[in-house]
């Protein structure tokens, strides 16, 4: 399929044949449970169930700290995203949507008064735009505009991942982040997967090999991705495994931030200070760190310049490494310039 057929295809997907979440063939667009913060669980049960309905996620795409930023979400859908997020970034912050399917744009528009009234706000801070993710500022989004972009269990159906990353970055604030669920294969798909709509609708067939996402955030200019969670991907229908063979799938977040150029991040020692409302007893970064309160932790160079330069800037305290703590792993760790590639189903075969 070019890329105009699945646009079409997609759209017919998720604004005719899906009605609800139990239409759906494979269990890739359901997202797994974790733990996560009162604030959060109120804001995700606050949304109106006509919009929790219609939600077809991987993973949970709220990250911390969110007061007052200004969020876009790319392939928003019903809004259920949205809305639980115009809640978490108060009556200051703002969210926007961009989806190119009418049917859903359609209903996460008819619920934005619902929601501004149920949160207490005098104005709504939620607006959604029709267009595609692969020409975000074609569609009137600004660049160098937004704090935090998230996307739940959409790229894989674009047919031109590099061009979404590519208007990700543009319109991303400097110092931003982008942190996004999505499914990834273990290899690069046969040609005869990549043309089943169906599996292509149910977010398999689109599915990235994983090393591409690292080598294209690295291309574009991003950090490296960082792995915040992972869960395996079933693929449980006799006819479904017939056309996929022994490709496996996985569901991951991971988050990047669109650091400074030239941005040289050193071994640094880090302290957690416990202020992020929600997090105060400790904060995940990603599936590697866990900060906890007044703990005296020594990162990398990659994951010190994105905690400088991003808006959990002034939640540590920051020390240089002293030689004689210094060990290999903290302090050769990788470099802002190597792409270290961190295999998603090698880290599930751990757990």
């Amino acid at each position: 399929m070019d890329g105009t057929q699945v646009h079409d295809s997609v759209k017919d997907y998720y604004g005719k044949r899906l009605k609800t979440a139990d239409d759906l063939q494979t269990q890739a667009c359901v997202t797994v449970g974790r733990v996560v913060t009162k604030p959060v669980r109120e804001a995700v049960a606050a949304v109106h169930d006509e919009v929790a309905s219609k939600y077809y996620g991987c993973g949970l795409v709220i990250p911390e700290k969110l007061e007052d930023m200004k969020v876009l979400d790319l392939g928003s859908g019903s809004g259920r995203d949205c809305f639980a997020l115009s809640k978490l970034v108060g009556p200051n912050g703002h969210v926007t949507g961009i989806d190119m399917t009418d049917e859903q744009i359609a209903v996460s528009r008819k619920y934005i008064d619902y929601h501004t009234e149920k949160f207490g706000y005098k104005e709504s801070n939620t607006d959604f735009v029709q267009g595609y993710i692969e020409k975000l500022r074609e569609a009137g989004l600004k660049e160098n505009y937004y704090d935090i972009i998230i996307s739940n269990c959409v790229i894989n159906l674009s047919p031109d991942k590099r061009a979404v990353l590519k208007e990700a970055f543009s319109v991303l604030k400097e110092g931003g982040e982008f942190y996004f669920s999505d499914i990834y294969a273990d290899r690069e798909l046969e040609d005869s997967v990549r043309k089943d709509e169906v599996l292509w609708g149910e977010c398999i067939s689109g599915a990235l090999y994983w090393k591409e996402l690292f080598t294209l955030a690295a291309e574009i200019g991003f950090s490296r991705p960082f792995l915040v969670t992972a869960a395996p991907v079933p693929i449980d229908r006799e006819d479904f495994k017939k056309i996929l063979g022994d490709a496996r799938f996985v569901s991951v977040t991971y988050r990047l931030f669109k650091l400074p150029p030239g941005t040289k991040g050193e071994p640094t020692q880090v302290i957690y200070n416990g202020q992020i409302s929600g997090y105060e007893k400790e904060f995940r970064f990603d599936h590697q760190h866990v900060f906890k309160k007044d703990d005296v932790v020594t990162v990398t160079g990659p994951v010190a310049a994105s905690l400088k330069c991003s808006r959990f800037s002034d939640e540590f305290d920051y020390q240089p490494v002293p030689k004689k703590t210094c060990d290999t792993s903290a302090c050769n760790g990788s470099s802002p310039d190597k792409v270290d590639f961190e295999d998603p189903f090698e880290y599930l075969e751990k757990l």
